[in-house]
């Protein structure tokens, strides 16, 4: 019985060991083994998402929030991705069909999702 429990039982995913943390003022990205991440809405200045050839035994996109001081990554997947997703795709001028490129790429390749007061964005 026990062989058909470790057989079918739930596996870990990269992702799942990632806590996002998400509030009226910050986002805050906890991990056991790396440094806790945290950057202010106030502080956004660019939103990317971040391809990388490491998965699967790894998170290979990560949503990242970008300051000039400060930033955190959410890898997709993550509890709290979609979330997150879902306010910042509502920013003026976000750039929805870099999302597509981003999902349809298999390299390692930054996609720009918006940016603060850059080009009239």
């Amino acid at each position: 019985m026990n062989f058909f429990k470790k057989l079918f039982a739930a596996k870990f995913q990269p992702e799942d060991y990632y806590e996002t943390i998400i509030t009226d003022k910050f986002v805050k990205v906890e991990h056991p083994k790396r440094k806790t991440e945290q950057i202010l809405w106030k502080d956004i200045e660019e939103i990317k998402l971040i391809n990388t050839d490491v998965g699967p035994s790894a998170p290979d996109i990560w949503l990242a929030l970008l300051g000039e001081n400060s930033g955190c990554l959410i890898p997709h997947g993550s509890l709290g991705f979609d979330r997150i997703y879902d306010i910042v795709s509502k920013y003026d001028n976000f750039n929805f069909e870099n999302v597509t490129e981003s999902m349809r790429c298999a390299d390692n390749k930054e996609f720009l999702l918006w940016a603060k007061n850059k080009n009239g964005i």
